[in-house]
């Protein structure tokens, strides 16, 4: 009887035991199961998220895809905003490629004097690949491109200049180790030695008179582009070339810049094509405008028309 009474005991301390580690068992379980819910939820939450996400971009890309249409008649029907100035250059299918990739596709467009074009268009378009092209600094690859009513695909850089295109590329690269003074003397490099400084210059930029004897490098971001614009106009182009202007410049000197190629173009001699990404200084400088993408002309018209046509949409996007 008392093997019997301890045998008892034993087992009900055994089943007591694995009663316990059930309940942990249990425990163990539930828990999990509630990481699995929230870890579902947590997905299902994430999955909305790009879903919403996706419809959004889909909904953008319908935009854009409309806003193309409505411009792509423009471009098809050439329609301008109708100015009758001389023309200053013109471009027949030029193309420019590098290997196997085409950067400018078959561009066609006049300049007129008198006239500011704004080339606008998301980075990569092909833009300033488009405006070296222009100033003979690559090669193109097919098409023509006439200047004052001569033939310039096949001349230099130098040539051009000296034939009355003047470049502001982007970024500036003025000579930093030379003064404010002798910068503008290399616009004049291909004139006599004793050419003069237009003193018209520093009337349109004051600020390079005060600092005539410092070096280029030693000025700030907006003073160094209105030097880049001063020694492109010096030698007195009939065409200006601006790669985004803007790029890096403080509010108050874009609205000097502004002021400067807004007086040079209603003077009627010079023609200025404007490449900006800053859609309201281009909205607000341009007679015309031209947008680019991948390399193509995909919409032209005059300048008052860009928020009636969407190209703040079209270049946004």
């Amino acid at each position: 009887p008392g093997n019997v009474a301890q045998y008892q005991i034993q087992k009900e301390e055994q089943l007591a035991q694995e009663g316990g580690i059930a309940a942990k068992a249990d425990k163990l379980l539930a828990q999990e199961e509630v990481w699995i819910r929230r870890g579902v939820e947590a997905r299902r939450t994430r999955s909305q998220s790009r879903i919403s996400r996706l419809e959004q971009l889909r909904a953008r890309r319908e935009a854009r895809r409309e806003v193309v249409g409505s411009v792509r008649m423009d471009v098809a029907t050439g329609s301008s905003n109708g100015y009758q100035g001389k023309i200053v250059a013109e471009l027949q299918g030029v193309s420019k490629a590098f290997g196997d990739k085409t950067i400018v596709h078959n561009f066609s467009g006049t300049i007129l004097r008198g006239d500011k074009v704004g080339l606008i268009g998301p980075n990569g378009a092909g833009k300033t690949t488009l405006l070296k092209s222009l100033m003979g600094l690559v090669p193109i690859k097919t098409g023509s491109i006439e200047f004052d009513g001569k033939a310039i695909e096949r001349t230099t850089p130098y040539e051009r200049a000296r034939a009355g295109i003047g470049f502001v590329p982007q970024g500036r690269e003025i000579f930093a180790r030379l003064t404010v003074e002798e910068n503008l003397r290399m616009g004049l490099a291909y004139k006599s030695a004793s050419t003069p400084i237009p003193s018209e210059l520093y009337e349109l930029f004051p600020v390079l008179k005060q600092m005539l004897h410092r070096r280029g490098g030693d000025l700030s971001g907006g003073q160094q582009q209105q030097l880049a614009i001063a020694r492109a106009l010096a030698p007195g182009p009939k065409l200006l070339i601006l790669d985004e202007p803007t790029e890096g410049i403080q509010p108050s000197i874009i609205k000097d810049i502004g002021r400067v190629i807004r007086m040079l173009a209603d003077r009627g001699t010079m023609a200025i094509l404007l490449c900006e990404q800053y859609y309201d200084f281009a909205q607000e400088l341009a007679d015309d405008y031209l947008v680019m993408e991948r390399g193509e002309f995909i919409a032209r018209g005059p300048g008052s028309e860009m928020e009636d046509k969407g190209i703040r949409q079209l270049v946004a996007i």
